[in-house]
């Protein structure tokens, strides 16, 4: 059998936000340059296979409704940016996690996502559109919720380098989410994120790392977390800490960047035979073949959205009134 090891570069930005289209062009100039670099840093040693950078590396939703972003920033998949991605993963023979993108889709009009896409050589080999949005604030779309929704929520892509599967930010914090992509088959598996203090990297919460740590444990897989770097003036009201990570299958802090704002590239070694081997192997501590899946009956029971009668825009003022319908509906049921 062969033996699959590699570097992997987690790519920490920080650059300003785009409010236009155009300028968004020089964020994934940027991102190339940053590529050359992981790969050429590497070179002399285990050599770089997969770059993964973080949540609106591209752009962000700097607008307070949907229709704001889709008339200033959101653009359809492939786009120029994927297809310069592309062409940097053709030439250096790797895998690349891009930033995400504020996307629409003609398919479903009104709407905006939050996607990223996994992208190789020979082009795109799935799009993640956040399931879990970072609400009230975030005004895209969560295809959980689209009716008559047909594509895969959480896909994996079986690789030469590994079954590699991602997730975004807010949807960490669900361990479900992540449950969902090891049981698709993921073995390394990607956060794109931008997450902000004070729940970042450093202590007394340190939510970044615990929360890394512990789905790479319950779910015996990789993690690559690549995270904002950006500092307050680039992205307001929040300040961002960095500290992107890569994290072993038994929860082991491969590779860590310095925590604060500013740019970084973290390179830490994936050994996925030895991940296999462990999975096949291991008795004790294999929580994907202990799971007893119809303990949990909270999932067999809808709770977000909420179901309300009128049929209103995304906007922060309508998050809040989803957010709260379902906080009473919570209260409701708990006191049945």
């Amino acid at each position: 059998m062969e033996h699959i090891r590699y570097s992997v570069a987690a790519c920490q930005v920080d650059m300003p936000n785009p409010v236009e289209r155009r300028a968004m062009r020089a964020n994934t100039d940027r991102m190339l340059s940053m590529i050359d670099s992981a790969v050429a840093g590497a070179a002399p040693f285990l050599p770089v296979r997969l770059a993964v950078f973080p949540e609106f590396a591209h752009s962000a939703p700097v607008f307070e409704t949907a229709s704001e972003l889709i008339e200033k920033l959101a653009i359809t998949i492939p786009n120029d940016h994927t297809e310069r991605l592309q062409q940097k993963a053709r030439e250096h023979d790797i895998f690349i996690q891009s930033g995400s993108l504020l996307e629409v889709d003609p398919k479903w009009p009104g709407h905006v996502f939050n996607t990223t896409c996994l992208i190789g050589p020979n082009g795109i080999l799935y799009k993640y559109r956040k399931v879990n949005t970072w609400i009230p604030y975030e005004v895209h779309t969560s295809p959980h919720d689209l009716e008559g929704y047909d594509e895969p929520l959480f896909p994996v892509a079986d690789t030469s380098i590994g079954r590699i599967g991602c997730a975004t930010c807010y949807d960490w914090l669900f361990p479900e989410a992540m449950r969902q992509l090891a049981a698709n088959g993921a073995e390394i598996m990607i956060r794109v994120s931008a997450y902000m203090d004070p729940w970042g990297a450093t202590e007394p919460m340190a939510w970044w790392t615990v929360i890394n740590r512990a789905r790479a444990i319950e779910n015996i897989a990789y993690v690559v977390a690549a995270n904002q770097g950006a500092s307050l003036k680039h992205y307001p009201p929040y300040s961002w800490p960095g500290g992107s990570q890569v994290v072993d299958f038994d929860g082991r802090l491969l590779a860590e960047a310095s925590p604060g704002p500013g740019e970084r590239i973290v390179v830490a070694p994936i050994d996925v035979s030895a991940l296999r081997h462990e999975r096949a192997s291991r008795r004790g501590h294999h929580m994907l073949a202990h799971l007893r899946t119809e303990a949990y009956p909270v999932y067999q029971r809808h709770q977000y959205p909420p179901k309300m009668k009128d049929d209103k825009n995304i906007s922060y003022e309508r998050n809040n009134e989803l957010i709260d319908e379902a906080k009473r509906r919570l209260d409701s049921s708990n006191n049945d």
